[in-house]
C-alpha cells in the first residue's frame, strides 16, 4: 500500500477547501487536497453573498475568478405578491465588498480547483476517504481511488471540507440535529430564453408563494438562470403524487404570479434535483487534529445565500490557527474558532428562523421604509455577521421579533380608526 505524509490533508475540493488550500499553500505549508468526485459537477450554492470577496482575495483566488466574468452581484429582491423589497450591497451599514457573483458552481468550483492546482497544491480527484484513525493530534487516512486502490495519507492536521459528504461527522459520530424545521427544496437550470432585458433579466430574487414556501431565481452570465423552490418537507412532497422533481418544480413555478411566464413552459436543462431536509449540525467544529469546515460542520438555509460565506470563512480562518500551531503558537480552538463561528452561525440561523415565522418578511415589506434599518439588516444579509457595532448583528435574538411585534401592533390599531 502506498504511503504519503503531508502536514495538512484537505478533504474535498469546493471552496472551502480550495480557500485552505491555497492560502496554506502560500505560507509554505505541505497541503493535499483529496475529492471524491470529479470536476466539474453539478452542486447547489450558487448565490454568493459579498463576504465570500475577503477569502477570495486573501486566499490569492480572485484573479482567476474575477476573470471568468460571472454575473456581479450587486443585491438580492424580495417578492410578495405585489410587495417589492430590494436590498443594495453598496448601502449596508457595515465596511466591506459591496458586491459578489451569480455563479454557475460547476464551473466555479472547477476555476478555483484548477488555480490551486496551478499554485503548486497537490489535488487529487476520484478519491475518498474510506477511514481515517487519529494517534494524538497526528491521523492515518486511507484513501481509496476510481480503481479501487487505497492509501494512506499520513498528516499533522486534518481539514473536512467535505461539504454534504460530511465525512468526518460521519466517521466521528459528530452529527446532530440542526434545531431548525424540516425544509427541502428542489431546483434546476433552464435556457432563459424569455429573460428581460437590463436588470432585470439579471437580478437575482426571492419569490414568496408562501410564507414558508418561496422560489429562488438566479441569473447566470452565460444565459442560464438557476430556479428553485423551498418549502417544508411535507410541502415539497405534496407538490407532485408521483414524487416527481419535474413536476413537483414546474407546479411550484406556476405557483409563482411573477415568474410563471418567463419559466413556466421553458424545459428544464436536466431532471430537477431534490434535497430532502437539507439543515445540518454538529456536535462540535474540531477536535485534536481536525477541523470541520463548511457544510460538513452547519447548513442552515439557501434563503439568505449564507452556505458558502461560512464554508470560505470557517476554511480561511481554519487555516490561519493551523499555520499557527504548525509553527509552535498555543491556539484555543474553543474559543477562536467554535465560538467565533457559532457567533455568525447563530445570527444568521434567527435571521433564518424569522424569515420562516414571518417576522422578517414583516419588516423587509413595511411601508415606508426605515433607511437606518434597512442598512443594518442590508449588512447581515451580505455576510458581515460579526460586526459588533451593528445592533441586528449583537441583538440579533430578539431585534428582528420585537420591530415585527410593534408593526403589526400599530398595523392594528390603524385597522380600528
Amino acid at each position: 500500500m502506498l504511503n504519503e505524509s503531508v502536514d495538512v490533508l484537505i478533504i474535498g475540493a469546493g471552496p472551502s477547501g480550495c480557500v485552505s488550500a491555497s492560502y496554506l499553500h502560500q505560507q509554505g505549508v505541505k497541503v493535499k487536497v483529496v475529492e471524491k468526485t470529479t470536476f466539474p459537477r453539478l452542486v447547489v450554492g450558487e448565490s454568493l453573498i459579498p463576504r465570500v470577496m475577503d477569502h477570495f482575495e486573501e486566499a490569492g483566488l480572485l484573479p482567476a475568478l474575477n476573470a471568468m466574468n460571472f454575473e456581479k452581484k450587486f443585491g438580492a429582491r424580495f417578492i410578495r405578491g405585489e410587495d417589492v423589497c430590494h436590498f443594495d450591497f453598496s448601502k449596508k451599514f457595515s465596511e466591506g465588498w459591496n458586491w459578489t457573483w451569480q455563479v454557475p458552481r460547476a464551473d466555479f468550483d472547477y476555476v478555483m480547483s484548477q488555480e490551486i492546482i496551478k499554485k503548486g497544491v497537490d489535488l487529487e480527484f476520484n478519491s475518498e476517504v474510506t477511514a481515517v484513525d487519529f494517534q494524538g493530534s497526528h491521523s492515518t487516512t486511507t484513501v481509496k481511488d476510481a480503481e479501487g486502490n487505497l492509501k494512506t495519507i499520513h498528516a499533522k492536521f486534518i481539514i473536512d471540507s467535505s461539504g454534504f459528504g460530511r465525512v468526518l461527522p460521519r466517521l466521528l459520530d459528530l452529527d446532530t440535529p440542526s434545531g431548525l424545521d424540516p425544509h427541502s427544496s428542489v431546483f434546476s437550470h433552464v435556457e432563459d430564453v424569455n429573460r428581460p432585458p437590463g436588470e432585470e433579466g439579471t437580478l437575482i430574487s426571492f419569490d414568496i408563494i408562501e410564507t414558508e414556501v418561496w422560489l429562488w431565481v438566479i441569473p447566470f452570465s452565460n444565459g442560464k438562470t438557476s430556479i428553485g423552490v423551498v418549502a417544508p418537507t411535507d410541502y415539497i412532497n405534496k407538490l407532485s403524487e408521483n414524487d416527481d422533481p419535474a413536476e413537483a418544480l414546474r407546479t411550484a413555478i406556476l405557483k409563482s404570479d411573477f415568474y410563471k411566464k418567463r419559466f413556466g413552459e421553458v424545459p428544464f436543462l436536466f431532471n430537477p434535483i431534490k434535497l430532502m431536509n437539507y439543515s445540518r449540525a454538529v456536535k462540535k467544529m474540531y477536535g485534536d487534529g481536525f477541523a470541520l469546515t463548511g457544510n460538513s460542520s452547519e447548513f442552515l438555509d439557501p434563503v439568505f445565500s449564507s452556505g458558502v460565506a461560512f464554508a470560505t470563512e470557517s476554511g480561511m480562518l481554519a487555516a490561519k490557527l493551523i499555520k499557527k500551531q504548525l509553527d509552535g503558537e498555543s491556539v484555543d480552538w474553543e474559543k477562536s474558532y467554535e465560538g467565533y463561528m457559532k457567533k455568525g452561525v447563530e445570527v444568521f440561523k434567527t435571521y433564518v428562523k424569522e424569515w420562516y415565522t414571518g417576522n422578517l418578511q414583516t419588516l423587509f415589506f413595511h411601508q415606508p421604509e426605515n433607511p437606518d434599518v434597512k442598512r443594518k439588516i442590508c449588512s447581515v444579509l451580505a455576510g458581515y455577521v460579526w460586526d459588533i457595532e451593528n445592533p441586528f448583528v449583537t441583538k440579533h435574538e430578539n431585534i428582528v421579533k420585537n420591530m415585527a411585534y410593534l408593526i403589526n401592533m400599530e398595523a392594528k390599531e390603524k385597522s380600528k380608526v
